[in-house]
């Protein structure tokens, strides 16, 4: 069913990096979303109105959220799609992340409207009066969210989309308050005990449990998070394909948004390779880059001493010390220069962002493991974190 609606209601389904397909993706997301979301708090709210079933209208109340939620998503694609102007030359790519901050925003509204009634539930029991229909009812609404959860797990893959992904697992929530729905209709009717009240407040607690962790990867999001090791990891093998690339170091990637994401790394090439040539590379390695990854690249070119035997021994042996430190510790950007009473040993030492070290201390003692190998080594050191 999902490839049907894809293939009907998408042409040029293969090109999802164009953000006019990316767009008419969502928008079948959000339809299909508000579609089958609608249905189900209608036949949910009837039945559980003629079975006076608290739980059951809290569950169509649950799907009221969602058709909403997929309302403010379809919005958020549409002002994301916005092309770029003089106050925002990134473009509006952030505006579904900020559409997905007022929709965790909603779900935890209506958490906290179905705890307060379920809590009155639980004081006051009724026995609801469940049928046939009822329990049938409630399995196809299973069995419609379970199907809605692979429908918006497919597309949030296809388009990379934080929001939709959300969504997805959102619908597999859904399905499990449901289930827990049809049991304490099962056990109404079957035993003649209530566990109505308690039901609906699992429920709330649910829905609450998924609003709260939905909000804080969008508020992740918003303040810029670790970028994907996955990610990261490409670039790094990908830098290897350039001969006068030594290595890289410095990655920071930002995201504006799906589809526009900004990376900038430090290229180290040998100090003695022809300047032009060498930033050759280096413009053809950004484009690369935008051919491969999608993402705009700036590349920053670190000249390096490759072919010095000294230089390249104390490199490391400085690697040695740091690393009998820490095995998370490295350095990069190593350089030697003999002012004649003293030689420095000029680096960048990165340290894990979680590490609890002194960074002053660890200047110090890694100063003073190089003076032991020679009394006019002096290191002078930049303590940095990673970006990722």
């Amino acid at each position: 069913m999902t490839n049907f609606l894809i293939k009907l209601f998408i042409k040029d389904k293969d090109n999802v990096e164009n953000q006019e397909v990316r767009g008419k993706y969502a928008m079948l997301s959000s339809i299909t979303g508000i579609v089958v979301n609608i249905l189900l708090s209608v036949f949910k709210l009837i039945i559980g109105i003629i079975a006076n079933s608290m739980s059951i209208i809290s569950d169509a109340l649950n799907n009221v959220s969602d058709a909403g939620s997929s309302i403010v998503t379809m919005i958020g694609f549409k002002m994301s799609q916005k092309k770029v102007d003089k106050d925002h030359p990134w473009g509006h790519g952030r505006m579904e992340y900020v559409t997905g901050f007022f929709v965790d925003i909603l779900i935890i509204l209506v958490g906290f409207e179905l705890l307060q009634s379920s809590i009155d539930k639980v004081i006051h029991p009724e026995l609801p009066s469940i049928s046939n229909v009822t329990i049938i009812l409630l399995v196809v609404a299973i069995l419609a969210k379970l199907w809605l959860f692979l429908f918006y797990k497919k597309i949030a893959k296809t388009i990379n989309s934080a929001a939709i992904k959300g969504t997805a697992y959102d619908s597999i929530s859904d399905s499990i308050s449901t289930l827990a729905v049809l049991i304490s209709a099962f056990v109404a009717k079957f035993a003649g005990v209530s566990i109505d009240g308690y039901v609906s407040l699992l429920v709330s607690i649910f829905i609450l449990i998924t609003g709260i962790r939905a909000i804080k990867e969008i508020i992740d999001l918003l303040l810029g998070q670790k970028p994907d090791a996955e990610f990261v990891k490409g670039i790094e093998e990908f830098a290897k394909k350039y001969d006068t690339i030594v290595g890289i170091h410095d990655i920071m990637v930002h995201d504006y948004g799906p589809g526009r994401k900004i990376v900038s790394f430090h290229a180290e090439v040998p100090a003695d390779s022809d300047i032009l040539k060498a930033h050759d590379v280096i413009d053809q390695m950004e484009q690369d880059i935008f051919n491969e990854f999608g993402c705009i690249t700036t590349i920053h070119m670190d000249p390096i001493v490759v072919d010095d035997e000294e230089i390249n021994a104390m490199k490391k042996y400085t690697e040695e010390v740091v690393k009998s430190i820490s095995e998370e510790f490295s350095i990069h950007d190593f350089r030697m220069t003999d002012g004649g009473e003293r030689i420095n040993l000029i680096f960048d030492l990165v340290i894990p962002t979680d590490d609890k070290s002194n960074p002053e201390e660890l200047v110090h003692t890694i100063q003073q493991k190089l003076k032991e190998k020679n009394e006019k080594y002096y290191a002078v050191i930049k303590v940095e974190h990673p970006y990722f």
